[in-house]
């Protein structure tokens, strides 16, 4: 595969067949991207799937958009498909979808209303010391403990006036899903349903390499971790799940979501008292925060010297800022309990405090800004959004830059790897040269004219780090005027050490005085309020940094 153009602009949402169209324009575009990691069974659909009448194909399209695989056929009326009867004939035909599959109890009672399971099954409902009047859950409760078989609708209701169908190729329109979206959380309907004139994306060049998937195994591998996850989540038994985990894989982001699911699994036992097996299973996990927490359950299985070996290892090279400060906890109390010399501690600088009181509003740092907010010294309640919009402003080029395992089709708002660890180093030269132009404050060149010029050509486009309504141009105006460029550069570095943890936690407002070109932050506490961990951390950073920082803690006025 070449370099892959975007697929077509969306159909317009005046055709009535606009979803067809767009799911037509997703499977060129799989096909476009995987035609050499195909299985016979999935050429077969793409090639027959283009034949099928235009109204078996757009009910397809709907009933794949639907929840669920089971559906009431009187429920399938679309004005510009026509008779559900004649459009699914095709479907049926082909084996692709099943005429009145038979039906569990519980699959019944999802399909029919409470009048219909009233009207219909009520000799059922006798037989098991039910009423009509019982309720709709109760009655499933009871009939599902009496396991009554599966059957077709048209033998547990003969008289029902309605047809139920089955779509058959699921499985397989998973797989075609994951290939597009490079995940199985986001669906069909948010590309074939969104109106992408509103929602518009970053035009990413893609590549072969920018797939999601380089061999067919690693395909079924995330399926399988995937499904593994969905068993967790349906409170199935741990030890079953954990026998079928795969093993460890040599695709980075594939073992990046091994480790995921071993840490979830791991705090599946920790919740049911395993410890020691809880500890076994983070100890296996990469994902971020398994050390910290397997060095949880060693102290609480009382493995203090064992803890204290692992926690001074995790001090000196800690995963994040995250860990260190809960090693900052932990070093102390393992000392204790070992009798050892406690450790050195360093003292942290505290913030400047206020003290208010004002007249109650429903927002306590609304009612801060209303107070201090003048025309000569504005306060601005912008909390994670400016820092995180300048440097996404600035960095742009860096954030959406094409590489491998990065972006898998043309409708993301961030890299796949943006809250991983390697998110920053994968792309050191990039955002080295992002962050050099901070050095030149002028000129075209100058950071404070790059971000303009971003500001105004991608205006409106989806990112992770710029949420377009919370910065109008007169606040980006100001924050380039008095914010110091070596600020910037501290708060940009700090951000790309742990993009998870740091893009959040920040002071809640900022005043800018523009007279005389400089700024302060507030953290604005309420009544009973407290202070965050990941919030102490920034105020911790701006206070090591000599930035203007006060915490105001606000009382009400009686």
């Amino acid at each position: 595969m070449n370099a892959t153009p975007l697929p077509p602009r969306p159909a317009s949402l005046d055709d009535p067949l606009y979803y067809l169209h767009n799911f037509r324009s997703a499977l060129r575009w799989i096909e476009a991207c995987y035609v050499d990691l195909f299985d016979d069974d999935e050429r077969d659909f793409l090639t027959r799937f283009e034949t099928l009448p235009e109204p078996a194909q757009a009910l397809w399209v709907r009933m794949v958009m639907r929840k669920g695989d089971t559906f009431r056929d009187d429920r399938l009326g679309y004005a510009e498909i026509g008779m559900p009867a004649t459009a699914v004939a095709p479907l049926i035909e082909r084996g692709w979808v099943q005429d009145d599959p038979p039906l569990s109890v519980s699959a019944l009672w999802l399909l029919l209303t409470k009048a219909e399971i009233g009207r219909h099954l009520n000799g059922l409902l006798r037989d098991h010391g039910l009423t009509r009047g019982a309720r709709k859950a109760d009655m499933l409760e009871v009939l599902a403990e009496a396991d009554l078989g599966e059957y077709p609708l048209t033998v547990w209701c003969p008289e029902i006036s309605f047809n139920v169908v089955r779509m058959t190729r699921m499985a397989l329109c998973d797989r075609l899903r994951l290939m597009f979206f490079g995940n199985l959380h986001q669906d069909w309907s948010e590309f074939v349903l969104a109106d992408l004139g509103v929602r518009r994306f970053e035009r990413v060049p893609l590549s072969p390499a920018s797939r999601a998937f380089q061999r067919r195994e690693d395909i079924h591998t995330y399926a399988h971790l995937h499904a593994c996850r969905e068993r967790l989540e349906a409170g199935e038994p741990i030890a079953d799940i954990l026998h079928d985990v795969p093993a460890a894989d040599d695709n980075p982001w594939l073992e990046n979501r091994r480790g995921k699911l071993l840490f979830l699994l791991a705090r599946a036992r920790e919740r049911e008292g395993e410890l020691a097996a809880a500890e076994g299973l983070y100890a296996q996990s990469v994902h971020p925060g398994a050390r910290g927490r397997r060095l949880r359950m060693l102290e609480r299985q009382a493995c203090h010297a064992e803890a204290l070996e692992l926690a001074n290892a995790a001090a000196a090279a800690p995963e994040s800022e995250t860990e260190r400060q809960q090693l900052d906890r932990l070093l102390p109390r393992l000392h204790r309990r070992l009798a050892l010399a406690p450790p050195s501690v360093t003292e942290e600088p505290v913030p400047a405090r206020l003290e208010m009181t004002l007249p109650r509003t429903a927002s306590v740092e609304r009612a801060v800004v209303e107070h201090l907010s003048c025309e000569s010294m504005p306060v601005y309640y912008v909390e994670n959004a400016l820092i995180n919009a300048l440097f996404g402003l600035l960095c742009w080029e860096a954030v959406f830059a094409p590489l491998a395992g990065a972006f898998f089709h043309p409708f993301q708002r961030a890299p796949a790897d943006l809250l991983r660890p390697e998110f920053a180093s994968r792309r050191e030269t990039l955002f080295t040269r992002c962050l050099a132009r901070l050095e030149v404050p002028e000129g075209e060149h100058g950071y404070r004219a790059v971000i303009r010029r971003t500001y105004h050509a991608k205006h409106g486009l989806e990112s992770a780090f710029v949420q377009w309504e919370a910065l109008d141009e007169a606040l980006l105006e100001m924050a380039l005027a008095c914010l110091p460029a070596a600020h910037l550069r501290l708060w940009f570095e700090r951000l790309l050490r742990d993009v998870r943890a740091n893009r959040a936690g920040m002071p809640d407002l900022i005043q800018f005085r523009p007279e005389q070109g400089d700024y302060r932050m507030i953290e604005v506490k309420g009544p009973g309020d407290r202070l965050q961990d990941n919030q102490r951390r920034w105020l911790a950073f701006c206070a090591r940094h000599g930035m203007p920082l006060d915490v105001c803690h606000v009382t009400w006025a009686s």
